[in-house]
């Protein structure tokens, strides 16, 4: 059995690398090919890049698809560019736009893995003849009583388990994650280091990759041209406190960027409750109002056994950079779940995520829903 699960040799199984021209996947791409596996570099062109060519921080730009084209001739193995700027703009940025319209919090990496990365490269990585295709994301595939599992990366400041929750186990059978049991990034970049590759010091990407200087709402702008309407800034009773240009400019949680009319003594500060799209206003109270202890999820990817009716211990993660929390989850009918939190979160946006774990095993997640 080779290191990938296969029983045959390396030589004799080919791989497919999604080769994003940054360290991770670069280094995911010289691992395999050393170990003497059939390597196939494939990139992405997801949008126009150049628009983005000489931006740095953000993948699969011009430059980007120049660094993996370069390593891939560094360590000696073919490499293909593939258009899918239709299919990225389709997927996720009208979805991303769409998202924050209706008053939501998207996550488009997450999108992108689910519609584009684990959904479309991967049919291209068997039409190639490939056995898996391989990432440079830091989680960790095991194999568990029932099949492939999906569990955090050693490194829990590098984990990305959070924006794979969609993976399903059909695509998990079918998928590697080479670096997810490496301690540290310094360990990644020793490795590029040691292979000679040029992108051995590049900069993590920060942004996502459409867009610049974190402007989400020029994208949403240029997107939905004329889609942008201006609205009350409103308390819990309606009273209007200010106006706003636009709800794509807030989010659940917020304190910043609020620009308040108030009367009275009561001048404790105030957070975004919730959006509402439909009556254009921004609906704002103090921080306490924030507290959820019940979650709706939508749209769940479960990847654990079958959760009895009264539910199943769990821990949860409701934001990328957030530890997950104890909680008990409960499944329900059309794809949909809620998790009771044991202590109550503050700032639960619809749109984001909510990804359940035991432990370090990925059980599923879904999509957060209404805030009540």
């Amino acid at each position: 059995m080779n290191s990938l699960g296969f029983d045959k040799p390396p030589a004799e199984t080919r791989v497919v690398v999604a080769m994003s021209g940054g360290v991770d996947s670069s280094v995911t791409a010289s691992l395999l090919k050393e170990q003497g596996y059939d390597v196939v570099g494939v990139t992405l062109q997801l949008y126009d890049h150049g628009i983005a060519i000489d931006r740095k921080g953000a993948c699969c730009a011009g430059q980007d698809i120049y660094d993996a084209r370069q390593v891939a001739e560094k360590i000696n193995i073919p490499h293909y560019v593939l258009d899918f700027e239709s299919k990225f703009s389709q997927s996720v940025m009208d979805d991303f736009a769409d998202s924050y319209m209706r008053g939501e919090t998207p996550i488009p990496c997450v999108r992108c893995n689910q519609r584009v990365k684990f959904r479309d490269m991967l049919d291209m990585a068997r039409d190639l003849g490939a056995e898996a295709l391989a990432t440079g994301h830091y989680v960790r595939r095991v194999m568990g009583k029932d099949g492939a599992e999906l569990h955090r990366a050693t490194d829990a400041a590098k984990d990305q388990s959070y924006f794979l929750f969609t993976t399903t186990r059909e695509q998990l059978d079918f998928l590697r994650f080479p670096l997810g049991g490496m301690n540290s990034k310094v360990e990644t970049r020793a490795l590029a280091e040691k292979y000679g590759l040029a992108v051995a010091d590049k900069p993590d990407s920060q942004d996502i990759c459409f867009v610049p200087n974190g402007d989400y709402a020029s994208i949403v702008a240029k997107l939905r041209p004329g889609g942008i309407e201006p609205g009350d800034i409103v308390d819990e009773q309606s009273n209007v406190l200010g106006r706003h240009e636009g709800i794509i400019h807030f989010t659940v949680g917020q304190r910043r960027g609020l620009d308040l009319v108030r009367s009275g003594e009561n001048n404790d500060p105030l957070y975004v409750l919730r959006l509402d799209a439909e009556k254009k206003q921004v609906v704002v109270g103090p921080r306490e109002k924030l507290a959820q202890q019940d979650v709706a999820l939508r749209d769940l990817n479960w990847l654990g056994d079958a959760v009895p009716e009264s539910g199943i211990a769990v821990t949860v993660k409701l934001r990328s950079a957030q530890p997950p929390v104890p909680a008990t989850f409960r499944m329900q009918e059309n794809n949909r779940g809620v998790l009771t939190l044991h202590e109550a979160a503050f700032g639960v946006a619809p749109g984001q995520a909510g990804v359940i774990y035991d432990g370090d095993r990925v059980l599923g997640g879904g999509w957060i829903a209404t805030v009540p």
